[in-house]
């Protein structure tokens, strides 16, 4: 999912059956599960755009000094980050997170397009219980909430991105708008994401929602200062999403590791661009990961789209996006029209006449997926130095249900944004790998199930 200036746009595994510490040399190594399950119907419209991930390590040759930084109000110690873990996927990606201390697990959107993580926050009533996800403050010795004199809650410069107010109460109070209207709004609050008796981040600003609307939070992995990696200082992250097998109930499994991949050897890699300052406003979100797209390609033949369709121009707009939390892949008219044009060239009498999926998909097929995707062929994402994401012709369909099969691109003008992004539908059976310390995304190819 994307914020506001660009996009605003579950089963619960059991954390004490699956934890797993490991200590080698200086090295912390942490490993909980992560799954992907189809949200409730209120969440549908959010998981097609929300979407990103956690954990926190430390080495214990440095905890007095990260202690002693965190009670002077320094910003947070570099961490070294090393766990994987398995999560199933369908639509959005959920992660099961102990947070608090002693620690209450929350489920949290994985989402490298959002910023702010929150979470659903209820004080437990006999009255009225709260859903059996949300964090109890009051049970927690480590939560605090942030006070309006705080320097966030009051920035020298309004930061717009993330409006904050004082409450009734003297409290720093947010509201957080998506690309689907919905809002999360609540209170700015510290708290520890606690692993263990021993291992634990520090304090780290979330927000601690109570208007929401849903069960679960948001866990913001974006480049903005207030994300969970900026935050925590993690150095890199990597995702293997699995293919889906249509409309089986059956959700496959894939891999997600926090710090160091093992796999990162066979990674083709792109860098993450950068703009100047003049050129951030008003539709450009310089928090995304932005990369270069260069040209697309279906049935082999590279459709003629200029590049600069796929770079934002002086008010942002063409900026190219990689979005774990976004399902589907979303263009811009310049770019769609081209992907369309060919596609009804292609299968043209097999698309659905009048019928648009999510209100964002109008490629959609009734009939055989596997004739159909014969006929439009392979689809493929071109990058710098040669690097592309393709999408094997078997794949390129998704099952939207009652025998109806759609393109996974849409229009971002549906949307209401002016951006390409490239969503998770289109990450399929490859890992993502975005590496910070080295300002650059790769890609290694893979069958995720497997992993």
């Amino acid at each position: 999912m994307a914020s506001s200036n660009s996009l605003f746009l579950l089963l619960l595994i059991q954390f004490i059956t699956s934890f797993h510490l490991t200590i080698q040399e200086n090295m912390v190594s942490l490993s909980f599960p992560l799954s992907s399950v189809p949200l409730s119907k209120s969440s549908v419209s959010k998981a097609k755009f929300l979407s990103s991930l956690t954990a926190a390590n430390k080495r214990r040759v440095v905890r007095a000094k990260n202690a002693a930084a965190v009670a002077a109000g320094e910003s947070s110690p570099v961490f070294n980050y090393n766990y994987q873990s398995s999560f199933k996927y369908s639509m959005a990606l959920i992660v099961s997170l102990p947070i608090g201390t002693p620690p209450q697990n929350q489920q949290m959107v994985l989402d490298t397009g959002s910023q702010l993580s929150w979470i659903q926050c209820h004080q437990k009533s006999p009255q009225k219980p709260p859903p059996t996800t949300s964090f109890d403050p009051s049970l927690s010795s480590s939560f605090s909430v942030l006070p309006c004199n705080h320097p966030l809650c009051k920035p020298r410069i309004p930061d717009f991105s993330l409006p904050t107010t004082c409450d009734q109460k003297r409290l720093c109070h947010y509201s957080y708008f998506y690309a689907d209207g919905t809002l999360a709004e609540g209170n700015l609050v510290r708290e520890k994401f606690t692993f263990s008796n021993s291992q634990s981040t520090p304090p780290l600003i979330l927000g601690c929602a109570t208007d929401s609307g849903e069960a679960e939070g948001i866990l913001g992995m974006n480049l903005g200062r207030l994300s969970f990696i900026s935050q925590a200082k993690v150095p890199k992250f990597s995702y293997c999403v699995p293919a889906r097998q249509g409309s089986a109930k059956i959700n496959p499994s894939g891999k997600f590791h926090l710090g160091q991949n093992p796999n990162s050897r066979t990674f083709r890699y792109i860098n993450l661009l950068t703009f100047p300052q003049s050129q951030r406003s008003p539709n450009f979100d310089p928090h995304a990961y932005t990369v270069g797209l260069v040209g697309i390609k279906i049935g082999g033949k590279k459709l003629n789209i200029s590049e600069t369709v796929f770079r934002p121009d002086a008010g942002g707009s063409g900026q190219t996006m990689i979005d774990s939390g976004t399902q589907y892949t979303f263009l811009v008219n310049a770019a769609y029209d081209k992907v369309r044009e060919e596609v009804v060239r292609l299968a043209g009498p097999k698309l659905k006449k009048g019928y648009v999926f999510g209100g964002s998909l109008d490629m959609c097929f009734d009939g055989n997926p596997i004739e159909i995707g014969r006929l439009i062929g392979d689809v493929a994402f071109e990058f710098e130095k040669g690097v592309e994401i393709l999408i094997s012709k078997e794949r390129n369909l998704d099952d939207v249900g009652s025998g109806v099969h759609c393109m996974g691109i849409g229009r971002s003008e549906s949307l209401g944004v002016a951006s390409n992004i490239i969503g998770n539908f289109h990450q399929q059976n490859r890992w993502v790998e975005f590496d910070l310390a080295n300002r650059r995304v790769g890609f290694g190819e893979a069958d995720c199930s497997r992993l």
